[in-house]
């Protein structure tokens, strides 16, 4: 029911039944009335005066005319009755003349006293209703909310088409923030919606560039400046490493902020990519620079996702965790169609109500860590925006015997 397209195919289809509903019971009360007494009483009284002009003669079958010796019974209908007794009269007739309701069924029945004392009885035409009459309705309104079912669905499609194209082309932006564009056809409105739609891209487009190359162009203007301080801190004598200390640690934030823009702009080839052994790769190759790294269960799996670019976020992981997790263990299950890929450390952990800031660039946990620990704090800022490019999730938690766990979740093929 939240739909928005259920909602107007519901409101179109009550709105329809329920006005020919209405219609079809108007109709329905005053058939069942059946026609007004000012065309049936007429044709009673012409029918009448002629079966007196034929007696005493026999008077056809056709006019289906009873005769008895009192008149028929049940209720009289005065104003009928007031209404035949005038025009006998003014057709030359004084008789009596009495119309009464049937007893058991709709309709009426006219007598006529004759002049010889015998009553003439004749049915007052009436519009029966047909037999199985609910059923017969019971169709008509299938039948119309049927159709109106059928004109619903096409009117309805037809008015949430551009809500369809602007939910399209949200689902569409990528990892640089632009809107693909969207075809200016269809109505006066579609066309406006997709015109701005095309308009709000462009603005997108230029800003994001504009945002990407200003990143690029500050870190690649800060190494001019930091080459000419390393190329003076080399004649001094005092703070000399101190001051090449602070050099390397300003360059590394430069390097990262760079890479940071072109993780965002290049994009590897989506491919199937063998996580277990990705995952065994980067362990041996930690170990190798004396990391301490150890991978417990293994299972065979793959994913789809840029093979470069999976490996740059794994290893950020994976280094963070070594550095300052003093050490750490990964693991990958696949389980229900996901590939799950575990990172636990042996370090303090993050506080609680630090771990949502975990992925903002340049994040530290203890600003005084700076000096001690290498690093511009982008590793996991990277890390996230390429997870999650290729359709992963990655989440952190507090171990409860302390230590870190990384949790990186991926579609498994």
């Amino acid at each position: 029911m939240n739909s928005l397209r259920r909602r107007l195919i519901i409101l179109l289809v009550a709105s329809i039944v329920g006005v020919v509903g209405l219609a079809t019971t108007a109709v329905i009360s005053v058939r069942g009335g059946g026609p007004p007494p000012e065309l049936t009483v007429p044709w009673i009284a012409q029918q009448m005066e002629l079966v007196v002009r034929l007696l005493p003669g026999p008077v056809p079958d056709v006019l289906n005319v009873q005769f008895t010796d009192h008149p028929a019974g049940g209720k009289v209908a005065r104003a009928e009755t007031a209404m035949l007794n005038d025009i006998l009269r003014r057709r030359g007739f004084d008789l009596p003349a009495i119309v009464s309701e049937k007893a058991d069924e709709p309709g009426q029945l006219a007598s006529v006293q004759l002049p010889d004392g015998r009553w003439a009885i004749m049915e007052v035409p009436h519009v029966k209703p047909p037999r199985r009459e609910w059923l017969v309705l019971a169709g008509w309104i299938s039948l119309i909310v049927a159709g109106a079912t059928a004109v619903s669905v096409y009117f309805t499609s037809v008015l949430i088409r551009p809500l369809e194209m602007l939910e399209a082309a949200v689902s569409k932006i990528g990892s640089d923030g632009v809107l693909a564009s969207v075809p200016e056809v269809g109505s006066a409105e579609v066309k406006a919606t997709a015109h701005a739609l095309n308009q709000l891209s462009a603005r997108l487009k230029t800003a994001m560039e504009s945002r990407m190359r200003l990143v690029a162009a500050a870190g690649h203007d800060l190494r001019t400046p930091m080459t000419r301080m390393r190329l003076r801190a080399e004649f001094l004598d005092d703070d000399r490493e101190k001051w090449l200390h602070d050099l390397d640690e300003l360059d590394r934030i430069a390097d990262s902020a760079i890479r940071l823009v072109r993780e965002e702009v290049n994009q590897d080839a989506v491919e199937p990519v063998d996580l277990e052994r990705l995952v065994r790769d980067i362990a041996a190759e930690m170990r190798s620079l004396g990391h301490q790294v150890s991978a417990d269960r293994l299972d065979k799996v793959s994913v789809r996702a840029g093979a470069l670019g999976l490996r740059r976020a794994l290893r950020n992981l994976i280094v963070n965790a070594a550095t300052h997790g003093k050490g750490c263990s990964v693991s990958l299950t696949a389980t229900d169609g996901r590939a799950v890929l575990a990172i636990a450390d042996h370090g303090p952990g993050i506080p609680t109500e630090l771990l949502n800031k975990a992925f903002e660039p340049f994040f530290r946990v203890n600003p005084a860590r700076w000096q001690s620990i290498p690093g511009a704090g982008l590793g996991l800022a990277i890390a996230k925006e390429i997870v999650e490019r290729y359709g992963g999730t990655i989440t952190l938690e507090n171990l409860s015997g302390g230590g870190l766990l990384q949790t990186v979740v991926f579609k498994a093929v």
